[in-house]
């Protein structure tokens, strides 16, 4: 079938081969090695002539349909499931970049990705250039002949502000480099990233796609539609993979070698989580869009920030790249960080939790757990502050949650 809505088309991805019972649901293949008929088959197989899985920490057919499904959902040219969305983010600068080599991102990141890239990645020798991401003269004054790919996030976390992604796209164009967006908050349904340019996604699939957070894993896809030839680290995947250089690098060598896999039982669940993503997030949107209403009134909220709203200032790129559906997080602000620890022990359903589209409201003060490692003008660089809440919004009945809310705030 053509042209199929997201759900129809999640719901009808074939499976690589038939059940032996037509089951309507892939089964969950727990089995860590697979046999051969022959050990010339076998050796088929390693020689990359015979394609069959071998063992589960390179491939299994669980894992292998959430990734068929999710490649059919992104339209992309290839999909790589991995432990969790830091593991795809690791992975993929792993393979774009060398010791000497930089990147070229925003210093408004989540926190752990900023971790990452400052502390972790840089022992390995990667640098990370920081631009607000805003202006064309200020991103090409940041890069020379070592400059690998930009990368950035979709709608950062918890700021809420949104790039123009096609600004980056046409500069990336311009210097051959890739342009990879970390999509976590705008799911394959509301953001179609390589048509906006985007060379690599990656994603947390723990959040949306988990299905309201059964599981924890995450995702690496190639939209196809970047010249390997390119980046000279790919030099040795090229000649023989052509357009699939980047993702033979993955799987043949960080991937593999560096034990990130999804496990099946992961796959099962993401594969059910994938199914209801479209009716998740239309109820998150309806409750966030009516939560924020009902911030906008209230004397106590100093502040509010979520790109849905039409007052806001990132609203015209939600509108233009997500379909007016920037994710459902939204942030505000309370008078201090006094007032923010009060408010959130007097919740009774919105739950203190560190994650994001889960099924159940969770809230956040970031400045004290995910930025508490930062130094104060780390902190400030990535406007973190210290009277700033995150609400992850679920799909409870919003008329409790502005309840839960009215009584804490009291």
């Amino acid at each position: 079938m053509k042209n199929t809505g997201f759900t129809t088309t999640s719901l009808n991805v074939p499976f690589s081969k038939k059940d032996p019972h037509n089951s309507l649901q892939m089964p969950l293949y727990e089995s860590v090695a697979f046999e051969f008929d022959s050990a010339e088959q076998m050796e088929a197989n390693f020689k990359g002539e015979y394609v069959a899985h071998v063992y589960s920490r390179s491939s299994s057919p669980t894992v292998e349909y959430f990734e068929m499904k999710l490649k059919t959902l992104t339209k992309s040219n290839g999909v790589i499931a991995v432990s969790s969305g830091m593991a795809a983010i690791s992975n993929t600068i792993m393979a774009i970049t060398k010791s000497g080599e930089n990147i070229i991102s925003s210093n408004q990141l989540f926190g752990h990705t900023l971790a990452l890239f400052n502390n972790t990645f840089k022992e390995f020798g990667f640098e990370t250039r920081y631009s607000l991401l805003k202006s064309e003269p200020d991103i090409e004054s940041l890069i020379d002949e070592k400059t690998r790919a930009i990368y950035f996030e979709t709608v950062t976390n918890p700021q809420l502000k949104i790039v123009d992604i096609e600004m980056l796209s046409k500069i990336a164009l311009k210097h051959n480099l890739l342009l990879i967006a970390d999509s976590t908050i705008t799911p394959p349904n509301v953001f179609e990233a390589g048509k906006f340019g985007v060379n690599i996604e990656v994603i947390s699939t723990t959040k949306y796609i988990s299905g309201g957070a059964t599981s924890f894993g995450g995702a690496i896809i190639d939209h196809g539609n970047y010249d390997w030839k390119c980046n000279p680290n790919f030099s040795k995947y090229t000649e023989k993979f052509l357009g699939n250089a980047f993702m033979a690098k993955i799987r043949k060598n960080i991937y593999r070698n560096t034990g990130g896999s999804m496990t099946p039982q992961t796959a099962k669940l993401q594969i059910q989580g994938l199914d209801i993503l479209e009716l998740r997030v239309e109820k998150c949107y309806d409750n966030c869009m009516d939560l924020s209403a009902f911030f906008k009134t209230h004397s106590k909220i100093k502040s509010i920030d979520y790109p849905g709203l039409q007052s806001d200032s990132n609203f015209e790129f939600a509108k233009k790249y997500f379909n007016g559906v920037p994710g459902t997080i939204l942030s505000f602000d309370l008078e201090s960080k006094e007032a923010c620890f009060t408010f959130m022990n007097k919740l009774k359903i919105i739950r203190r939790a560190t994650n994001l589209n889960d099924n159940k409201t969770l809230i956040i003060h970031p400045y004290s757990t995910i930025y508490a490692e930062f130094s104060d003008e780390e902190r400030d660089k990535a406007n973190i502050r210290d009277t700033m809440m995150r609400l992850s919004v679920g799909i409870e009945n919003v008329a409790d949650l502005i309840q839960d809310i009215e009584q804490a705030l009291l």
